[in-house]
């Protein structure tokens, strides 16, 4: 037993000696630079010849273990020291992305380097993304060319999808954003991604990972407006950019307003109140009494818990628009918002399924409530209503729209009479 309890630290102790032997190893990234520095001075301008090298090399380096170093390199002609200087004690190249060219062409051709390096060794990705994240916050570091070039650059790498948008976080970072680095480098980056795809394809991108709310954080505090945005990146050539932001703040705006009616409704506010808070709101944002109606149906209908019976629901909805049928009255003083109303009636009877059956009775009641008049319903039946659930609700209206084509006719005949 004594013999064993002995052996046990000699044991141990050979493994950690290797272990640290090993550690020392990985970190020492002098040799892996330089035989890239070696390559790429013999590879020149020629990206072709520095693809097919940088894909021959992975074989031979190690390229998971100094990803950074290996980005570093392709950038800035070596590794960069925190804030984004050289480092003054490693061999360095002068062919890499900052040296070269500073026009669109030769950007293209960069980034069909990295996309092709990375293809080849997919376990980059991750890193090459981290190696961008970390660019940007160095920016201050950088020349104004090297800026512009590494813009370029990012706005077609995320236009090819190589990286996320996710990178435009370090853009926000407070002291960048203060010196008018970030919204200057904004401007070539976007220019270069819309350049690449459009306007759609770049809202995609940023809705996916949250930031297309956030474009205004590109500037300080006191500039954070629709306004300012607007005018930097109209004047900057970007309008479709300026266009995109400012509908981000309006949508924005009505999810607020939204928000805050749902609110009101909660806390028992009279009518007469809500109606005075949306007229002000109305004023001050712009929205149009069409925009209007829609948030205010959304609001009344989130407003309750919903049954989950479908025979209870169509009571439970008549009870609320009973109650509420004077706040819609009072965004529907104009046909289209009438009509907008009512196709919105129809698409939420239709995506709600428990409102499928609920649908007549709903524009029943407003329209004895004087909220939807017989001009309007009559023009949605025949030409106005859209595809959602169409033939259910056709189906449901036919006998009243009768009733009302009826009631018209007798109208007309009885003005006929008088005459």
């Amino acid at each position: 037993m004594n013999n064993q309890k002995q052996q046990k630290p000699t044991l141990t102790g050979q493994r950690f000696k290797t272990r640290k032997r090993d550690e020392k190893e990985r970190f020492d990234p002098t040799q892996f630079q330089e035989s890239i520095v070696q390559g790429l001075n013999q590879t020149g301008t020629d990206l072709e010849a520095v693809a097919k090298f940088l894909d021959a090399s992975g074989a031979k380096l190690d390229y998971r273990r100094y990803a950074e170093t290996l980005f570093d390199i392709l950038v800035a002609g070596g590794m960069l020291a925190p804030g984004g200087t050289l480092s003054d004690d490693m061999t360095r190249t002068e062919y890499c992305l900052f040296t070269a060219s500073e026009d669109l062409e030769t950007m293209q051709a960069y980034a069909q380097v990295f996309n092709k390096l990375i293809r080849r060794y997919k376990y980059l990705e991750k890193g090459f993304e981290e190696e961008i994240k970390k660019l940007l916050l160095f920016l201050k570091g950088f020349t104004e060319s090297e800026r512009n070039k590494l813009a370029m650059l990012t706005g077609i790498l995320l236009a090819n999808g190589n990286i996320s948008a996710s990178i435009l976080n370090s853009l926000f970072n407070e002291n960048l954003v203060k010196e008018g680095v970030s919204a200057a480098f904004a401007v070539k980056l976007f220019k270069s991604w819309i350049n690449e795809k459009d306007i759609n394809s770049v809202a995609a991108s940023l809705r996916k990972v949250g930031m297309d709310n956030r474009l205004m954080e590109l500037f300080p505090a006191n500039k954070r407006s629709c306004e300012h945005f607007s005018k930097y990146f109209t004047d900057a050539g970007l309008k479709e950019l300026s266009d995109f932001a400012r509908n981000q703040q309006s949508i924005g705006a009505r999810k607020e307003l939204q928000k805050e009616l749902q609110e009101q409704m909660l806390r028992g506010e009279t009518l007469k109140d809500i109606i005075a808070y949306v007229r002000e709101e109305m004023k001050k944002t712009s929205i149009s009494e069409q925009t209007m109606i829609g948030i205010v149906w959304t609001s009344v209908m989130s407003s309750v818990e919903w049954n989950k019976k479908e025979e209870l629901v169509t009571e439970q909805a008549i009870k609320l628009l009973k109650q509420y049928s004077p706040l819609l009255k009072a965004f529907t003083s104009q046909g289209l918002s009438e009509l907008t109303l009512l196709l919105k009636i129809q698409e939420y009877c239709y995506d709600n399924i428990h409102f499928m059956k609920a649908f007549q009775k709903i524009v029943v009641l407003l329209y004895k409530a004087d909220v939807l008049s017989e001009e309007v319903i009559l023009k949605w039946y025949t030409e106005s209503h859209v595809a959602k659930g169409k033939s259910v609700f056709l189906e449901q209206m036919k006998k009243f729209v009768e009733w009302l084509k009826n009631a018209e006719e007798e109208s007309e005949s009885e003005e006929e009479e008088g005459d």
